[in-house]
């Protein structure tokens, strides 16, 4: 139960972070570009690498912590850098086939999912 509450309050920072940190960068493209997003989804990644390593390969971080900070802090702030660590970690095991399944099925399956959700949302709700 412990773990639950602690990725939640690592989660409510990761949410406030990822709100505060988009909206800053978006403004300096003044909305000519998603910039937030992609800043959130680099920073992100670099995080959860720089974490996965020394938790993982170290030890320096307790499980608790990597918990508190991969689950809770960085799952809030974005899921893009788990996907990103997934996809480095079965191109890293040599499972290449695998790690293109899996980029493709999220960039394009994850796009076709929007526009899925924005028909239905048009045709049950009469949205236009």
């Amino acid at each position: 139960m412990q773990s639950y509450i602690y990725i939640g309050m690592a989660g409510f920072f990761g949410a406030i972070t990822r709100y505060a940190l988009s909206g800053w960068t978006g403004a300096l493209f003044e909305g000519r570009f998603p910039a937030g997003t992609a800043a959130v989804n680099i920073i992100g990644s670099l995080l959860l690498g720089f974490i996965y390593t020394l938790s993982m390969e170290r030890a320096v971080l307790s499980p608790e912590v990597r918990l508190a900070l991969t689950v809770g802090f960085l799952g809030s702030f974005t899921t893009f850098s788990t996907f990103s660590l997934e996809s480095y970690n079965l191109m890293r095991e040599g499972s290449f086939s695998m790690a293109l399944l899996n980029i493709v099925l999220n960039l394009f399956a994850g796009i076709a999912a929007v526009f899925i959700g924005v028909v239905l949302a048009k045709i049950l709700y009469g949205v236009k």
